[in-house]
């Protein structure tokens, strides 16, 4: 199925394994309160703005560039994002959720994107980049079996609604819990799973027409 082939992506892929991401993402919590970085951007301390962007744009980029399915406006986005971040920053109530909070900040933004996207490409003023796609950032050593369910879940995930779309990578592609899906994506834990579960329907729709066209 579509999950299983992502759970395997993920400890294959080059996104890394996700009990190391969320190892690391424990690790920079640590750091955040040891060295009370966000304590200093409030205090709008330059040098602590920039070492919080350095800590974490490379792993907010890596969520963006998935969740677009593209790297075109990656960079963009995270720019927007952290500008937002530090602007709002006096609103984060636990400095030791800067990571989860920046990442609702960012998603924010690639929900408008993909729907200001699908906009422009049902206009014809907008190709359609794949370059973030699940298939092309799978690792080379995954199987050509498993690169074409991934180029198949590709194609499904264009078509989704950015919400389903968003919440069900969140929670297969990026291995967070469903109480993490449902942080991110600013709606409660109950909206979160009912995107997932309308996302997972319209996958295994899929996958079950495209296995009995194979057979």
């Amino acid at each position: 199925g579509s999950a299983a082939t992502c759970t395997l992506y993920r400890r294959g892929g080059r996104t890394g394994d996700t009990a190391v991401r969320h190892a690391q993402a424990r690790r920079q919590r640590q750091m955040c309160r040891r060295d009370g970085l966000v304590r200093r951007a409030l205090a709008r301390e330059v040098a602590a703005e920039d070492a919080l962007y350095r800590r974490y744009a490379r792993p907010v980029a890596g969520l963006i560039t998935r969740l677009m399915g593209s790297q075109q406006e990656t960079e963009d986005i995270l720019h927007d994002s952290f500008v937002a971040a530090f602007e709002k920053l006096g609103q984060l109530r636990d400095p030791d959720a800067f990571r989860p909070w920046l990442m609702r900040i960012a998603v924010v933004r690639v929900r408008r994107c993909i729907r200001r996207r699908r906009l422009r490409r049902r206009l014809g003023l907008l190709p359609a980049p794949d370059d973030g796609s699940l298939e092309r950032l799978a690792s080379s050593r995954v199987s050509p079996e498993m690169r074409a369910d991934l180029a198949i879940v590709d194609g499904v995930l264009q078509r989704l609604p950015a919400d389903q779309r968003i919440a069900w990578m969140l929670r297969f592609v990026e291995g967070h819990r469903l109480t993490e899906v449902g942080a991110i994506c600013g709606c409660s834990l109950a909206t979160a799973k009912r995107r997932i579960a309308a996302a997972q329907r319209a996958m295994d729709g899929v996958l079950q027409v495209d296995a009995g066209e194979t057979t």
